[in-house]
This record gives structure tokens, sequence and C-alpha cells, in this order.
């Protein structure tokens, strides 16, 4: 067995950009994330690539489409290109009923205005539960705007209610042409990609040997940059991708990362469903004596909880499933619950749902990305992410500021028992956990959520 020494050397050894501490930026809340957004799209002067899992038909994403109609009508030389998934781009929400696609509004106000955005739809697999285009990334200029969250009302707070998520603005000429190289290279010069915003859409049928070739490309894909020397003042930084269980970039670092603390890990996820190489890691790491902070969201912050007074659907099952997952980890575990060494935090405000992901080692190393950390991350979604190495400690403070923000609304779980049990959930929750277990579809389910 590796000693967490061992593993340090080994992130030490990854290809790193230099990035000047002072350039990276955290923003606090979804409705400064939309601000920004709007900011660095009316101030963009050369490239906007947008990158996210969807832009909604609704208030907050026909905003942001009027916000890249006008920029590109100001500077017609504006390079302006968004990427989707395929397949979340021509259905409507899981759970709110006969919705059309997003493409649609895309179609619509493209045959207003022709030809001045381009908007792609990114297919990575056959099926949207195969896996879907989860990787992330806002590109203005040379500045790029990361976070987990999608464009639409929730994500960028454009009503009542909030999906809270991280942000992190860096600002890095190296840094945005390698995400910028990145887009064009394996997405925009791709024959399974399709443009959205022109009708018709190609069908998967139709793309289907194309669609084969891109997802070996894509397996394959990294992030191409010149590494640097980190000098004073600077962290290094290493962009990251990854697809499917074999010679995953992303999985390979988050495990390395995992295995070279030494004395805390600080862990955000929204769902409760690690893979097993996860979940094996977690518990190496207690057994070793790691400080282990996990923040995850409450039962009802998830997006999928349905309150007891609402007309249940079997998706209303799903933030259940995960908590009958937290609770045989915290039963197991319960031993380092009670010394304090093991702390799992639920995180609930009003009636807002939590969406953040990250890891953090020894206040030296984090993982900003997108993943999930459960099995559909690990194995079905394209995912990426960025690895900041910084050993001097330049960005202790901010990230300290952001911990403490991710904590305003969590609760420490003291013991197992303070969770509920099948017994304790409602009728038609205990009905389809029941049915699940019975035919052992909850262990499929875990492989795909």
């Amino acid at each position: 067995m590796f000693t967490s020494a061992h593993y340090r050397q080994q992130l030490e050894k990854l290809p790193q950009l230099a990035l000047q501490a002072d350039s990276l930026r955290i923003l606090n809340s979804a409705s400064e994330f939309k601000q920004r957004i709007l900011q660095l799209i009316a101030g963009a002067q050369r490239r906007i690539y947008l990158v996210a899992l969807y832009l909604q038909d609704d208030e907050a994403g026909r905003e942001i489409l009027a916000a890249l109609y006008a920029a590109k009508a100001a500077r017609p030389e504006l390079d302006i290109k968004v990427f989707v998934d395929y397949h979340r781009a021509q259905r409507g929400l899981i759970g709110k009923g006969k919705q059309s696609g997003n493409h649609l509004l895309y179609q619509e106000w493209a045959a207003e205005r022709p030809g001045v955005l381009e908007i792609y739809g990114v297919p990575v697999k056959r099926r949207e539960w195969l896996g879907v285009l989860h990787l992330k990334g806002f590109l203005f200029d040379d500045t790029l705007l990361y976070s987990g969250a999608s464009l639409n009302n929730i994500y960028l707070h454009q009503q009542e209610r909030y999906r809270y998520d991280r942000y992190h603005e860096l600002q890095d000429v190296a840094l945005a042409n390698s995400w910028a190289q990145f887009i064009i290279q394996v997405f925009g010069r791709d024959a399974a990609v399709q443009r959205l915003d022109r009708a018709p859409v190609p069908g998967i049928k139709a793309i289907r040997s194309e669609l084969r070739r891109f997802r070996l490309k894509l397996q394959q894909a990294k992030y191409e940059f010149p590494p640097a020397q980190v000098g004073e003042g600077q962290v290094g930084v290493t962009p990251l991708v990854g697809l499917g269980k074999r010679n995953n970039r992303l999985n390979k670092v988050i495990r390395t990362l995992l295995r070279s603390a030494e004395h805390e890990v600080f862990i955000c996820t929204p769902y409760f469903n690690p893979p097993k190489a996860i979940a094996k890691d977690l518990a190496l790491l207690l057994r070793r004596g790691v400080r282990l902070t996990l923040v995850i969201g409450d039962k009802t912050a998830n997006d999928f909880y349905i309150p007891p007074s609402e007309p249940f659907s079997t998706i209303g099952g799903l933030p259940y499933l995960y908590e009958v997952n937290l609770r045989r980890f915290a039963e197991r575990f319960q031993r380092y619950l009670d010394n304090g060494q093991l702390n799992l935090m639920l995180w609930r405000h009003e009636q807002n749902s939590f969406h953040l992901k990250g890891i953090s080692v020894d206040g030296q190393r984090t993982l900003i990305t997108g993943s999930n950390l459960n099995p559909r991350a690990w194995a079905l979604d394209l995912e990426n992410g960025l690895l900041l190495q910084d050993p001097k400690g330049l960005l202790v403070g901010s990230f300290a500021e952001e911990r403490q923000q991710i904590l305003e609304h969590t609760s420490r779980l003291n013991h197992f028992t303070e969770l509920e049990r099948l017994v304790d959930y409602p009728e038609a929750v205990r009905r389809l956990l029941v049915r699940l277990q019975r035919f052992k579809a909850h262990l499929l389910l875990k492989q795909l959520l």
C-alpha cells in the first residue's frame, strides 16, 4: 500500500498551468452568478463559448439568449457558440408534464435573426439515460467562469427559489485558450455534434456511425496546454476531462487526490451515492485517521423532492433512495461520528435545493468540478474539472470564506438514527422502495443515478 506522500507526488507530476493566485474570484450566490454572466457577455470582445447541460426555455434562459444576441449585434465580430446536451435539449423537464424541447426556442429566435448565434447539441450516448454532456464551463475572452450550474430560472435565482452551486471565476490567457481549443477541436469540428438552432435536427439514428466515432474521441480527449513552472504568487492548475470507467483521467485524479490526504478532506456532493471505488477510499481515509467532512443536500433540498402534501410521482423517490444510502453509511461509521473525525453536514434552506460538488484536501489541493461523485458520473457522463494545487496556501483564505458560506445552512448529523427509516416515509414512497427492492431494481438505479 502506497503512502499519502506517494499520491501527493503523483499529483505534483501532473502537467500544470501557472495561475496568479489573485486571478481567482469566488462568487457567493446564484443571483451573483447570473449577474456576472450578463456582465461578462456585455463586455466580451472576441469570444463567448458557453457549455452546460442545458439552456432552458424560461425567463432566465431567454434573458441569457437575449444578452448573447445583443452582444453580437453590438460587436458582429464576436464568436459566440453555445453547447448543450443533444438529448436534454429536445425534451422538457422531468416531472413537469408535457413540454416542448429547448431547441424549439433556439430555432424560433434564429429564424428571426439568422446566422447570429451557433447553438449545438452534443450527443455523448445513444440515449440520455446512458450518458449526457455534463461538462461545464463559460468562457468570455480570457475569463473562465466555472460552475456545476446549468442555465435556467432556479440555477440563476430568477424567481423565489434557487439551486445552490459553486461559482469560480478564473482569469488566465493560457487556461482560457486551452478551454477554447478543446471546445472547438473536440465539439465544434465533429460531425456528430448537431446545430440545434436549425430545423430539422437529425435524429440519433441518422448520426449513429458519427456518434460511435465521437464517443471514442471523447474517451481519449484531453485539454492541451504548454506546462509551466509555478512561481511566486502562483498556483498550479490542471484542467481535466473524463468519460467512461476505463482510462478516465478525471476519475483517476479524484482517487489519487483522496488518497493523498494526510489531515483533512472536505467534500461537497448533492446526492449520496458514491461509486464503490470512492466508498472504499472514504473508508480508508477514516481508518487512517483523516478528518472527513461531507456536505450533502438534505432529502428536502433535492431537485426531485416532492412534499407529502403534493401528488407523488416515481421520480420523487430518488431523494429517499439517497437518504437510505446515507443512513447506512452513517450507521457503519457511527464511531467516527461519535469521536468527531467524521462530519456529515446536511444542507437545507427553506424551499431551495443543493447542487454543490468538489473536493478539498489538506487545504492545499482543491478539485473544482461538476461531477456528482456517483456511479453515473463515474462511468456514463462526460465530466470535467480543475485541479488547483496550492502548497504555499495562497488560496487558503478565499476557500475558507467559501467553506463558511457553504456551511451556513447546514446541520451536523450526530447519529444515524436522526435520519428517517423506511417506515417513516410517506406511504407512496414506502410502496415504491419496497417494490424496487423486491425486484432488485434499486441496484440498477444506483448505477444510473
